[in-house]
């Protein structure tokens, strides 16, 4: 069974679960409130569906893990819903904090209601996924709950503290290539990792293999933001559906900047000069590229794809599920385009 008909089982039953989780908010004139949850997670108003709602990737890996360690899958949709309310969480404050304007083709909760109410929302969301992830008490055990809980607790503080990073480096001009990964561990790694480990936790498997699937979603974590950083410079802006200008323009310390920085040549005289123009960005992304940041990316994502695949051989995944993570990986893995 391919990757695509797995996720065609499992991924209604985690909208449902889902769903379920935000209705708990619907209470007598908090309709509204509800309305503003319902949005974000891509359910209504125009533009509504799929593509609003995101890929749903971060559930995907607690079920398919959850079933690849010998588990039944549907008895981990309550941690699978808990790192995707958490996931959206996140982006909810992380819209405010950017100032970013849209989401996914439509307009952010901020821009629509303002920051106070979706501070709120997003604080909701928080709050939602943690008594999701207590639901795993109920379906595998009191002991898989309470660790469910304390594991995405834990992420939660690693998310803030890479977001803290992530801020904090926006006014520095001292940073080096080994600051960037302290950051997107905490941005991108840290929920990446604690889906697979809450999947192979409901599937009741023993620590070192749960261990084995969490360095298997640290280290794909990690690659995959590598790969997203060289898609924002060098990537086909028409597949991967944002502009390839974007992340010079808006002097996103990625990890090719930084490792262009580093090695004091013409780019990172340019960069230090100032505001970088959309006109400039072809010269100055083959200028990066000839000072050795796109080779350099390329072998930095290549490593950690292996150290990733390798954990993953080593937490022994079982059939068809065990294959789709495979497939995932793939995936999520090479886009390049």
């Amino acid at each position: 069974m391919s990757l695509q008909q797995i996720s065609e089982q499992m991924l209604p039953a985690i909208e449902l679960e889902l769903r379920k989780m935000v209705g708990l908010v619907l209470w007598p004139e908090l309709d509204e409130m509800h309305h503003m949850l319902a949005y974000h997670m891509g359910w209504e108003e125009e533009g509504a569906g799929a593509e609003a709602g995101g890929k749903r990737i971060r559930p995907l890996l607690v079920t398919l893990c959850a079933s690849a360690a010998g588990g039944d899958w549907l008895k981990a949709i309550p941690g699978a819903a808990a790192v995707e309310l958490v996931h959206n969480f996140s982006l909810v404050h992380d819209d405010i904090q950017d100032e970013s304007h849209t989401r996914r083709g439509r307009a952010t909760l901020w821009t629509l209601w303002g920051v106070a109410q979706a501070i709120n929302a997003g604080d909701a969301l928080f709050s939602l996924g943690q008594l999701a992830a207590l639901g795993l008490a109920r379906t595998v055990s009191e002991q898989a709950g309470l660790q469910a809980g304390l594991v995405l607790q834990e992420t939660c503080l690693h998310l803030t503290q890479g977001q803290y990073l992530d801020l904090s480096y926006e006014g520095r001009q001292d940073l080096k290539v080994a600051d960037y990964w302290p950051m997107v561990a905490g941005k991108t790694a840290a929920l990446l990792s604690a889906s697979t480990y809450i999947g192979a936790l409901a599937a009741q498997a023993p620590p070192e293999i749960c261990e084995s699937y969490r360095q298997f979603g640290e280290g794909l974590g990690l690659a995959f933001q590598a790969q997203d950083d060289w898609l924002g410079i060098w990537g086909d802006s028409a597949l991967i559906g944002k502009s390839t200008a974007s992340d010079l323009v808006s002097r996103k310390k990625s990890l090719p900047v930084l490792f262009g920085l580093s090695q004091e040549g013409i780019f990172a005289g340019r960069w230090r000069q100032g505001p970088i123009h959309p006109e400039e960005v072809p010269e100055l992304a083959a200028q990066l590229e000839a000072e050795g940041g796109r080779e350099f990316v390329e072998k930095e994502t290549d490593r950690l794809t292996k150290q990733a695949l390798e954990a993953l051989a080593r937490a022994k995944p079982q059939g068809d599920a065990g294959d789709a993570l495979g497939e995932l990986a793939d995936y999520l893995l090479m886009r390049k385009a």
